[in-house]
Formats: structure tokens, C-alpha cells, sequence
């Protein structure tokens, strides 16, 4: 007999959540829809994405992203907010991300599925200390599947995102370091000027932190039964291609 997938391999064959979940950050309807409220693209992305936490200060923010420099985090929240209320800013950047699933993936088959497998793994996340997940899990979702699609996989990323926050800070590892270890050259995109030296035991530690983000989060994956796990990742597979196309 062959043996099960177990749920970390699940888990690692949904990775895919994480760039589908950002797809409509800076796609060019994502980029007019912020000018049109004036916000350049990269301000959008901070008020946008942040603004699920709420008319709250820069460094509240910065704690919630955690690979940013708060200064750069400073700048573009407080800029942006001159032009619109984070709260509503945060719902227009969703809707963002729904307008995106309606245009790429209308014609995509078995998005009910994949959106009610997707609903069970969020319903199961214990959202203590991951701020940014807990402020866009409790965003309205909506009522069609192309939009909805598009909402649960951004609602996802942020809940893998926070979980690894988490997990570097208790591994002993900063924000910016990690950063380096995953991203070493996007430090100037993330605002660092710095290129900090990274150890054999600061790349360890990065990995147990790996380890630790899927602990954190396999309990929530794990409530899925072998067809809710085959309705995610097929989901993810067509959502992914239709979005490439």
C-alpha cells in the first residue's frame, strides 16, 4: 500500500499560497486603482496591506511586516495615510485582489472546493500573535468563487507570513537577518542600506525557525480529509496557471 502524504508534505506542496496570495500587489489594475486615490504602488502596498490593522502608529505596522526598516515603514504609512484611512484603504486593496480573480479566473474549475478546503484551514488557525493575519482574516469575504479564491489565498499568506515572524523572533533570529538569509538582494527594496554577515548557526537557526512555522500552522492544515487536501492543491495548481497566463 502506498503510504499517505503526511501534512508537512502537504503543506510543502501548497507552498504555491504565498505568491498566489501576493499575485495582485503590483499588477497594473492593482497600481491605476492606488493612483487613482493617490497612492503610488508602493504606498498602496503599505496602506493597503496594513491598513487591516486599523488607523494605528508606523511602528505598529512595522512590528506586524517585520522585514522592513520601520523608517522606510514610516514614510510610506505616514505619507499614505494623508491621502486615505488605512480602513478603508485595507478594503479597497482587497477588493484589489477580488477584482484580479474575477478577470484571471472565472473560467477555473473547482474553486468552490478549493475556497471550502481553504475556509477549514483558516477556521483551524489559532490567530494569537499574528496580528496582520487577524486583521485580514476578519475582512468581509465575498460571495463568488473567483473573488473569494483570490481572498483566501491572500488570507493564507498573511497566516504563513506572521507564523514565521513569530518563529525567527523565538529562534533567535531578527527580522532583518532573516531577511538576508532568504532575500539577499532585495535589502535596498526592503529599505536596508546594510548587508549583515550571516553564520553557519544564524542559517541553522533560520531553518529551525522553517521547522517551527510548520508546527505552528500543521494542526490548522491537518483537519483537511485526502479529498479537501486534493481540492486544495488542485485549486492552487489551476489558480496558478490561469494567473501565469
Amino acid at each position: 500500500m502506498v503510504p499517505a502524504v503526511t501534512t508537512r508534505e502537504f503543506m510543502a506542496n501548497a507552498a504555491a499560497i504565498g505568491s498566489i496570495g501576493a499575485s495582485f500587489y503590483f499588477v497594473p489594475e492593482t497600481i491605476a486603482t492606488g493612483k487613482e486615490h493617490g497612492l503610488d504602488g508602493f504606498r498602496f502596498y503599505f496602506l493597503g496591506r496594513g491598513g487591516v490593522l486599523g488607523d494605528v502608529e508606523a511602528p505598529v505596522v512595522a512590528s506586524a511586516f517585520g522585514y522592513f526598516n520601520p523608517a522606510l515603514v514610516a514614510k510610506m504609512w505616514d505619507s499614505a495615510k494623508e491621502k486615505m484611512a488605512p480602513r478603508d484603504a485595507g478594503r479597497l486593496y482587497l477588493s484589489c485582489a477580488h477584482a484580479l480573480g474575477r478577470a484571471r479566473l472565472a473560467d477555473v474549475e473547482g474553486l468552490e472546493a478549493y475556497c471550502a478546503a481553504a475556509d477549514q484551514i483558516d477556521a483551524a488557525i489559532d490567530p494569537a500573535g499574528m496580528a496582520l493575519y487577524a486583521g485580514i482574516a476578519a475582512e468581509p469575504r465575498p460571495d463568488d468563487a473567483p473573488a473569494l479564491a483570490m481572498h483566501m489565498s491572500a488570507v493564507l499568506r498573511e497566516a504563513r507570513g506572521s507564523a514565521h515572524l513569530l518563529a525567527i523572533r523565538a529562534a533567535g533570529v531578527t527580522p532583518r537577518l532573516a531577511h538576508q538569509i532568504k532575500r539577499p538582494t532585495e535589502g535596498k527594496l526592503f529599505g536596508w542600506e546594510d548587508d549583515p554577515p550571516v553564520s553557519d548557526d544564524d542559517r541553522a537557526a533560520w531553518d529551525r525557525a522553517e521547522e517551527v512555522t510548520d508546527e505552528l500552522l500543521e494542526p490548522a492544515y491537518a483537519r483537511l480529509d485526502d479529498d479537501g487536501r486534493a481540492a486544495f492543491l488542485a485549486g492552487l495548481g489551476r489558480i496558478e496557471s490561469a494567473l501565469a497566463g
